[in-house]
């Protein structure tokens, strides 16, 4: 009698400029001991040599946008591009540690149809310490650089939602339209992923301003009536008191405020708010940003 056949994954890693990197983040997915696993890149426009990785990692799906899309966009593209049952996110600066991280998520995953995604431990330079291996519990929310979804439930949330800011939020805007559905996360703790925060690519300007910006984008599109009219305005006013307190933030944050300003009217025609017991408890559980 013949094995079941093991549900299929892809790994995907949307990249730009990181050629440096890059190859460490392959390695470790192409290492991964669980076999029904898929890796694709998807090059988001890089004008470094990261084409020329194609010749050195022939196992790997490669796409390429000619002109940056964002990660948003790319991370949806590789989800609806694909009939595997999971889907792992990895960042371009992130690796697996010790190579059974995805047999330990999708077990995890088959054993409880009911679970949205399962969040990785992160490491990272400001956080380097290993943790030992205990029994999953629950999380409110994935991080990006290392995180396995089911992709029935994130099909039915809607994928990625569109943000005026290329990032910031998307991770928790989509766990909690998971947790309105039913779907929780689960974090299996000591189960590793490095994330090494390559400076490349990197600008802290644009990503405050960005962050603030889809932050309160997610707030107005998520928050139920009438909790909305006194969430919003309490989210402004702890950012001024983050401001007062980080005063070289201001004027990023100023600007992410004024880029929600000029979005607040698309924002409003695309409100899909979760049930209030969904949100408030979301909100309880959700760390600090």
């Amino acid at each position: 009698m013949s094995a079941p056949l093991l549900p299929r994954v892809l790994v995907g890693i949307t990249t730009r400029n990181r050629a440096a990197i890059l190859p460490k983040a392959l390695a470790s997915a192409l290492a991964q001991q669980y076999p029904a696993v898929e890796v694709a890149v998807l090059d988001d426009g890089s004008t470094d040599g990261t084409p020329a990785l194609q010749a050195k990692f022939p196992a790997v799906r490669w796409i390429r946008h000619e002109q940056s899309q964002g990660i948003i966009e790319s991370r949806n593209e590789l989800m609806q591009g694909t009939d595997a049952a999971y889907y792992l996110s990895l960042d371009d600066d992130a690796w697996f540690l010790r190579g059974d991280e995805i047999g330990l998520a999708v077990q995890r995953l088959e054993a409880d149809p009911g679970l949205g995604a399962i969040a990785f431990d992160i490491l990272s330079p400001d956080r380097p310490e290993k943790t030992a291996r205990t029994a999953p519990r629950s999380a409110a929310v994935f991080i990006g650089c290392g995180h396995l979804v089911r992709l029935s439930a994130v099909r039915a949330a809607g994928y990625y939602a569109p943000t005026p800011g290329p990032y910031g939020a998307e991770e928790k805007d989509l766990c909690l339209r998971l947790a309105d559905l039913g779907h929780p996360v689960e974090l299996l703790p000591g189960v590793h992923v490095w994330h090494d925060k390559a400076w490349v690519g990197r600008d802290w300007h644009p990503l405050h301003r960005s962050g603030v910006c889809n932050e309160m984008i997610m707030t107005l599109r998520r928050c139920p009536l009438p909790d909305l009219l006194l969430v919003l305005p309490l989210k402004v006013v702890s950012y001024l008191w983050f401001w007062l307190r980080q005063p070289r933030f201001f004027p990023a944050g100023l600007a992410g405020l004024a880029l929600f300003a000029r979005n607040f009217g698309a924002a409003c025609k695309s409100r899909s708010p979760v049930r209030r017991e969904t949100f408030w408890r979301f909100k309880r559980g959700a760390p600090r940003t």
